[in-house]
């Protein structure tokens, strides 16, 4: 078998925070931020590969080289050399570096060094002499020389030996604690290194690491016959008379296209690069399908998943940390919202979430989660603040749905497990494989397991605001003896009042930082993921106070 290569790059990260080195290289994980676009910019004119090689380099035929590729089995390691020169008969490495070099009395940091000392190593391996490299600095515009002495050579080495042992274990090293590297680093909002510490009990404070609010607005395109294209950096909209609508990719989180609306393959592929996810709905809103990046990420992640469903045990325990919090979710927003509410159903509902966190089987806590739902739904209708008749609701049907208040609330549970199921997708787990929801052909039973806790602060409530506020009225429905849906401008009100939800911001019960409903989605599924890994001891719902 031919033993893995370990990239070059890497070593650098391995040195300054081994957890990153292990998120990006292991787990595959990666998010861009300001540093790496603009250390992107700093490369472009080296990543243009010279037309000669290292040979006539070596002869003299060349002053010097760029972006060369190199690799060694005997090192194990493989690397793209900004670029290469020649002085006196030696060759001479020279790495890019975005910012400013140190003060002419200090060195430069380690990671710099032992990018640029492993550089050399392959240099020498190829039977080149190569006793010193140059770290360029982009801010300053100035070269700081590094020899590869004996002491630089062992470090790199001995990095290069724990990189590759991370590697082979394959598991993810602890994040650092209350570390001055965390708040600039680019996988801060992956790795959560002071919630996961936080919660296992290695910090007492949490900083404002993660962003409170996402830059990207949602697109939902509900237009009959409507297609989506590209053009340049812009989604265009266009029906048989021509553009309707444009939207800018870089301030686009989402698409999301109802009924026959289409997009054409250049404009998906566009958004795949940016990371940007494409849902596919029934003009009714049924969630179908959806396109996401393609990756390797999560890899270890979703092993423990697989893991963790075969196990009934540990799925069990996942499972009553779902419905608690459902139950206990669903009974601040009773207690918040109803009128002339007995006092006897939200000391009930605390009962039956006491009882779902020791439920002894899946049995059991399906059924405390049943008798939970139907008292929840026996009083929903006390939130409703409009005249009788307007929207009345006799408890929850479905399949299809009977009256208006059904059909909101199936539509906005739609609405949740695609994000649900767009938030596991990032963070690499697979939605489809579920710990309490049980698997079933085209059923995301993980996006319905992490949704449980959101049905009560999120779909029902955005039920209860639109109503309430008249923002959807008796108008936006169409009522036949097959169902009842809502029409295309009830559904555009409607989804206007769940992504207003969604933008909200909360302070997360477990941490105390503000963020957006959006974003605590995609915080407790990397939650769910630490905790299949057993990086948590269990899985911390989110619970409403």
């Amino acid at each position: 078998m031919t033993p893995s290569l370990l990239p070059v790059r890497m070593l650098n990260e391995h040195v300054y925070c081994p957890r990153l080195f292990a998120l990006e290289h292991v787990c595959g994980e990666w998010a861009p931020s300001a540093d790496t676009v603009d250390g992107s910019r700093v490369h472009r004119r080296v990543d243009q590969e010279s037309r000669v090689g290292l040979d006539e380099l070596a002869k003299q035929e060349a002053a010097q080289v760029r972006a060369v590729h190199l690799a060694d089995e005997g090192l194990r390691l493989v690397a793209k050399i900004d670029l290469v020169e020649a002085e006196d008969g030696e060759l001479v490495p020279v790495d890019y570096k975005r910012g400013r070099a140190p003060p002419e009395d200090r060195p430069p940091w380690d990671p710099e060094r032992v990018q640029l000392c492993a550089q050399g190593l392959l240099l020498r391996a190829q039977g080149h002499t190569c006793r010193r490299g140059f770290l360029w600095f982009a801010e300053s515009r100035r070269r700081v020389e590094v020899f590869f002495d004996p002491a630089l050579v062992e470090l790199t080495l001995a990095h290069r030996d724990r990189a590759l042992a991370l590697v082979e274990q394959g598991e993810l090293p602890p994040p650092l604690v209350d570390s001055p590297k965390c708040p600039r680093c680019s996988l801060v909002g992956i790795c959560l290194p002071d919630e996961t510490n936080l919660l296992s009990g290695r910090a007492e404070r949490v900083r404002p690491l993660v962003p409170a609010r996402d830059d990207g607005v949602p697109l939902h395109v509900q237009l009959h016959g409507g297609r989506l294209g590209k053009d340049h950096a812009e989604i265009v909209i266009r029906d048989r008379e021509g553009v309707v609508g444009r939207a800018r990719m870089g301030e686009t989180s989402a698409v999301s296209l109802y009924g026959n609306a289409s997009i054409s393959t250049p404009l998906m592929a566009e958004l795949a690069n940016r990371g940007i996810p494409v849902a596919f709905h029934s003009y009714g809103g049924w969630f179908r399908a959806m396109l996401v990046p393609s990756g390797g990420h999560g890899l270890a992640a979703r092993i423990a998943q697989y893991g963790a469903a075969r196990e009934p045990e540990q799925a069990l325990s996942f499972a009553r940390a779902f419905v608690e919090a459902k139950i206990l979710n669903s009974r601040v927003l009773l207690r918040r919202n109803a009128s002339e509410l007995d006092q006897e159903v939200p000391r009930e509902l605390r009962l039956l979430a006491g009882k779902a966190a020791v439920a002894e089987g899946q049995g059991e806590l399906l059924g405390l989660e049943g008798a939970a739902a139907r008292l929840y739904f026996q009083h929903f209708e006390r939130m409703l603040r409009t005249p009788p008749g307007a929207f009345d609701f006799e408890g929850r049907n479905r399949r299809p749905p009977r009256d208006p208040v059904n059909a909101m609330l199936s539509f906005a549970y739609s609405f949740l497990a695609r994000e649900c199921t767009a938030a596991l997708l990032r963070v690499g787990l697979d939605p489809y494989l579920g710990l309490m929801h049980q698997p079933r052909p085209g059923r995301p039973g993980l996006a319905l397991d992490l949704m449980e806790e959101f049905r009560p602060v999120l779909a029902d409530s955005a039920v209860v605001r639109a109503i309430n506020n008249g923002e959807v009225g008796e108008d936006d429905f169409v009522v036949r003896s097959t169902g009842t849906s809502l029409t295309t401008a009830g559904r555009r009100a409607f989804i206007r009042s769940i992504e207003r939800r969604l933008a909200e911001e909360v302070i997360h019960p477990s941490f105390g930082t503000r963020l957006s409903y959006r974003r605590v989605l995609e915080v407790q599924a990397r939650l769910l993921s630490k905790s299949l890994l057993g990086e948590l001891d269990g899985y911390p719902a989110f619970r409403v106070r």
